[in-house]
């Protein structure tokens, strides 16, 4: 049986987790697997945690941990025997040790971006919200000013990607994502990626991925314990 590879990507808003996943999902064949979509998916499909989350984001607060647990953790027992990268989850201590439960990452990528770049991309930003498609108008504008490229409805830009809401999201980041960092760190799997340009942190996280992925054991998810 081919090895199998799961590693999570963490980094403040802005810090392009979007970009460098694809990038990653489409020359290694990992699974990429996004929070933010499942997020959307279990809304329009009505679930019961999608009820649950729409809740939250209707109010524009935080999905707390054990929704997105319980919306996270089935999916990842589903692809046991699949290789993937996860974007989005875990954000905070206790879904980093939920995932623990059902199973061990390989490796965590983690990007440091500086303060004002992540401002200039955030105040660049617009988003499609039915489909959460993000684009820049710097380096990646849509084909037609405001609108989304596949559908045409209107883009928005999101009340906290503006200036003066960034500090505090930044901040509020920094805080939750410090006990989660300490713990891969611990473990001896987190690797950080500093820079201001995806294209020149690319490279590194390429190599790594390379060498990591050629050599490293790995076994399936477990079942969580009941």
């Amino acid at each position: 049986m081919a090895k199998l590879f799961r590693a999570a990507i963490m980094g403040p808003p802005g810090s392009g987790k979007g970009t460098i996943s694809k990038r990653i999902a489409e020359s290694f064949g990992l699974q990429y697997l996004s929070s933010g979509h499942y997020l959307r998916e279990s809304i329009a499909a009505n679930t019961e945690a999608g009820i649950l989350v729409k809740r939250y984001v209707e109010r524009g607060l935080l999905v707390p941990d054990n929704v997105m647990t319980r919306l996270m953790v089935p999916r990842l027992e589903q692809l046991r025997n699949h290789s993937w990268l996860l974007d989005g989850f875990p954000r905070t201590l206790a879904q980093a040790q939920a995932l623990n439960s059902v199973c061990e990452l390989d490796l965590v990528i983690s990007l440091n971006i500086p303060y004002e770049t992540l401002k200039d991309r955030l105040s660049d930003r617009w988003i499609h919200p039915a489909s959460g498609r993000v684009y820049n108008m710097g380096f990646n504008p849509p084909q037609v000013q405001g609108r989304d490229d596949i559908t045409g409805e209107p883009l928005i830009q999101h009340e906290d990607d503006k200036p003066e809401a960034l500090v505090a999201r930044l901040r509020h980041y920094k805080d939750v994502a410090k006990p989660v960092i300490d713990l891969y760190k611990s473990q001896g799997i987190l690797h950080s990626f500093s820079g201001t340009e995806t294209d020149r942190i690319w490279p590194y996280i390429s190599s790594l991925l390379s060498a990591k992925i050629d050599t490293q054991p790995s076994t399936p998810c477990q079942n969580p314990m009941p």
